[in-house]
């Protein structure tokens, strides 16, 4: 049977871009059909972190002991196992190598920038100079260099199954446009309602304090679409949360470090300028599910943006929470709690008031040290809690940063069935692939790695199911 293409991807993100080049690189003939006007996806949006080692960038910053077993090791631990290993110990595999495939295309990464972006021993964070944006721009021209045929502004219905099941096309403006094997990579679910209620109540829960970070185009399609040909689902109630204090709808991922975080014990839990990528799995764990951020009247009257975000503040073009006018918006409408002395500000917010009154005491004294004796904060980013009124803020995971519910994979990307067999010319890439992110996030820039790497996995498995490639491994 003649196709008109070897593979169409469906969805232009990190995950789609790189599945299109590579599949286009192994001879074949590809489709690339994204629902925005323009291809990125969430990729563009992200800070551009991509986690992997071992790198030529690890090696400039001076580490070269890092290995392949060490990080899934940690992949694993960290999620005590409830990972699935083969697709865990794919990813890490390839992750050094997807790394130096972007650096051959012209992404840029500054050793200087190398940095722990989780809880690992060994820095893996490597960040794209330029943002995430900037790694969208270099997958785009590699894309239009190409003989790849992109379709931008058209969302894809249904995929198109032969008489056997096997799936061999999509159905795009009530068209059928056939292939060989088509890649699912349209992203997650975090702007679809329904499916977080389903798939990520854990997210759901918290109403109208939930949004989503991710593309608007991340509303499930591909999770709708692989049900209906009969792939199985994995990754029930799993994702990325950010904490937020509900005042906006602006991300601040790096909060001052002149907040102290305490939960309704009254106790202190974490240093309050942990890892995004650590922080809302802490506060969770807290009784109720949520903390809150408590400061005193001269920080209030002092809050200036933290410094990362300096210069996108003053130009306008994000809103921070902790800023003063901003603050003083939010005691207004009554989001921000005031009292004049701490106990009362502890029975207001349902706080143990004499743990807090020890906590803040213990933390002013760390303050005058400046050294943190229980969470190793650094002391130059502390200030005392000690001039009334005080404040209370109620800080929720609620910021959907990604879905980790999708359909089930082997470490080829095949999609599954609920039998374990693969459907015939389907596979999936990205965050719309369940089993490959656990419980615990390992650290900034593990979703940008499962896009990246499992891309280029699903175009050489969906060209090598089309008779063309080789049966070399990446690298």
């Amino acid at each position: 049977m003649t196709y008109d293409y070897d593979v169409i991807v469906i969805g232009g993100g990190g995950a789609g871009m790189a599945a299109a080049i590579t599949a286009c690189d192994s001879g074949a003939r590809v489709a690339l059909l994204e629902a925005a006007n323009q291809l990125g996806g969430s990729t563009a949006l992200s800070g551009g972190v991509v986690y992997g080692a071992p790198t030529s960038i690890q090696r400039a910053a001076g580490i070269d002991s890092d290995t392949v077993d060490a990080m899934f090791e940690y992949y694993m631990t960290l999620n005590q196992h409830k990972v699935e290993p083969s697709i865990v110990r794919r990813l890490c595999e390839l992750s050094g190598p997807a790394i130096e495939w972007l650096i051959s295309m012209g992404v840029e990464f500054d050793p200087a920038e190398l940095y722990a972006s989780g809880v690992e021993s060994v820095p893996r964070g490597h960040k794209t100079t330029g943002n995430g944006a900037a790694l969208s721009e270099v997958l785009d021209r590699e894309v239009n260099r190409r003989n790849i045929d992109v379709s931008r502004g058209c969302r894809v219905t249904a995929l198109h199954t032969d008489e056997h099941g096997c799936v061999r096309g999509v159905v795009l403006d009530g068209e059928t446009v056939s292939a060989n094997s088509v890649i699912i990579a349209t992203g997650g679910f975090g702007h679809n309602r329904l499916l977080l209620n389903r798939h990520y109540p854990e997210a759901a829960q918290h109403g109208d304090w939930t949004w989503a970070i991710t593309a608007k185009t991340c509303t499930g399609d591909g999770l709708l679409m692989g049900q209906e040909v009969g792939a199985d689902i994995a990754g029930h109630n799993r994702g990325l949360l950010l904490t937020t204090p509900g005042f906006y709808r602006d991300l601040e991922v790096f909060v001052p470090g002149w907040l102290v975080y305490v939960n309704r014990e009254g106790r202190r839990f974490i240093n309050e300028t942990t890892e995004y990528a650590v922080m809302a799995g802490v506060v969770k764990d807290q009784i109720g599910g949520s903390i809150f951020a408590i400061f005193d009247e001269n920080a209030r009257a002092t809050a200036v943006p933290e410094p990362r975000y300096a210069a996108a503040h003053k130009a306008g073009i994000i809103t921070l929470n902790w800023v003063t006018d901003k603050i003083d918006e939010q005691i207004a409408k009554g989001k921000v709690i005031k009292a004049q002395t701490l106990a009362e500000l502890a029975d207001l917010v349902g706080i143990e008031s004499g743990a807090l009154e020890t906590t803040i005491a213990r933390y002013n004294s760390d303050c005058e040290q400046g050294v943190d004796s229980k969470f190793h904060k650094d002391g130059e980013l502390m200030k005392p809690v000690a001039q009334p009124p005080f404040y209370a803020a109620e800080i929720r995971p609620a910021i959907v940063c990604l879905t980790s519910t999708g359909l089930r994979v082997d470490r080829d990307m095949h999609v599954l069935d609920c039998a374990d067999r693969p459907i015939g010319g389907l596979f999936s890439a990205g965050e719309v692939s369940g089993g490959v992110l656990g419980d615990r996030y390992i650290g900034g820039g593990n979703s940008i790695a499962n896009a990246i790497v499992f891309g280029r996995v699903a175009g050489e498995q969906a060209a090598r199911e089309a008779g063309l490639g080789t049966d070399r491994e990446q690298a």
